[in-house]
């Protein structure tokens, strides 16, 4: 069976203030020829269609063509909510899709009520595992503890039951929108962090045979039978050196994997400069990136006069500048912000209680913090339900 792994549309993002719907859309055409050319059995949409749980109609509209597009060819699509996604409102009208052969899992109990697909080997059993919010779901699939390996394990024991009731030499694939340990996140991620720990181990999966990942926006093979497909397009400057694809893959008569990418349309490449002003408007080097979306960094002493306006007469889709002054007194606020970067909001509040009272907080106080993020953080996703 012929399986073609996608995720993370993020359907009505932008890119620093440049709109993607087009670009999205052109991404949304490959998919259907692709699912077409390589004749594609399911396709397979690990997690967060949209960029936000409300999304603009635009995206919605863009969602509902291709929905229509592909149970125009006949071939079943399985999808899941991410954590992006309301599954509330991406599951309305689910059971009546059921007929034109879209499937959408969007709630922990739907996890272990699989799509059956059938090829000359027998049946395959397509399970969907939507993004599961510990405190939120613990107590509907009895996890131990409210925490993300434990609501996806209790998810997955739910799924190895009912294959396991199921005729011998069924095979079976999982969706998932998680993150598990090995995979690489970058900056266009929405941390899912609870307790302190986000990642989940690979072993949470052990029994199905392809499990098809969403959240992290990298392509990856955690092992030969899980793997992220990544995002589409890219959504932050971190991706710049990603490779956007999808994953074909081939599910064998006994469970067999081979799995070949199949590369997304890029709408422009991505560059990140360096360099004083004069350098970066001098290189010839850099003429290959003046057609690109550029992040600059400047590292003049001192800034320069209108550096945004005279860099865009060579490069005319510089999205950001920054600074990174080299040579010239330490800028406070600068150094602050270079500090901050890549921490999270525990490391930035053990620094500062280390700052304020010179020694840093013990392993009880650190729980304390860890306790009031978590309440924070499941109460701004619970007032978020409610919303929806």
């Amino acid at each position: 069976m012929r399986l073609l792994h996608t995720s993370d549309w993020h359907l009505g993002r932008s890119f620093h203030r440049v709109n993607l719907l087009s670009a999205q859309e052109v991404f949304l055409d490959h998919l259907v020829a692709t699912v077409r050319a390589e004749r594609v059995d399911a396709v397979l949409v690990a997690g967060d269609v949209y960029d936000r749980a409300v999304p603009p109609l635009a995206a919605v509209e863009l969602f509902d063509d291709a929905l229509h597009r592909l149970a125009a060819l006949g071939v079943p699509t399985v999808m899941i909510s991410g954590n992006h996604d309301s599954p509330r409102r991406l599951g309305v009208g689910a059971r009546v899709m059921e007929r034109a052969g879209i499937h959408l899992r969007t709630t922990p109990g739907g996890s272990a009520t699989p799509v059956v697909l059938t090829d000359r080997h027998g049946d395959v059993a397509i399970y969907g595992l939507p993004y599961l919010e510990p405190a939120l779901v613990r107590d509907e699939l009895g996890a131990d503890q409210a925490n993300h390996t434990s609501v996806l394990k209790a998810a997955a024991d739910l799924v190895r039951a009912d294959l396991a009731a199921r005729p011998a030499g069924t095979r079976s694939v999982a969706l998932a929108h998680a993150f598990v340990t090995g995979g690489v996140p970058c900056d266009s991620e929405r941390d899912i962090t609870v307790g302190g720990v986000a990642a989940v181990p690979a072993e949470v999966f052990a029994g199905i045979d392809y499990v098809a990942l969403g959240h992290l926006h990298g392509c990856q093979t955690i092992t030969e039978r899980v793997r992220y497909s990544g995002s589409p397009l890219a959504y932050s400057f971190s991706e710049v050196a990603q490779r956007k694809s999808m994953w074909l893959v081939d599910l064998g008569p006994g469970g067999e994997i081979a799995a070949e990418r199949v590369d997304c349309p890029v709408p422009r490449p991505l560059a990140r400069i360096r360099g004083t002003l004069e350098e970066l408007l001098a290189d010839p080097s850099l003429e290959r990136h003046e057609d690109a979306w550029v992040e600059a960094t400047l590292t003049d002493p001192y800034r320069p006069e209108e550096p945004m306006a005279r860099l865009a007469t060579r490069f005319p889709h510089l999205l950001t500048l920054s600074f990174d002054p080299q040579g010239a007194e330490d800028d406070p606020l600068t150094s602050y912000a270079q500090r901050l970067r890549d921490r999270s909001d525990q490391q930035i509040a053990e620094d500062f209680v280390a700052h304020v009272r010179g020694t840093a907080p013990d392993e009880r106080e650190r729980a304390v913090l860890t306790e009031a993020f978590d309440a924070v953080r499941t109460r701004a996703v619970a007032d978020e339900a409610v919303a929806r």
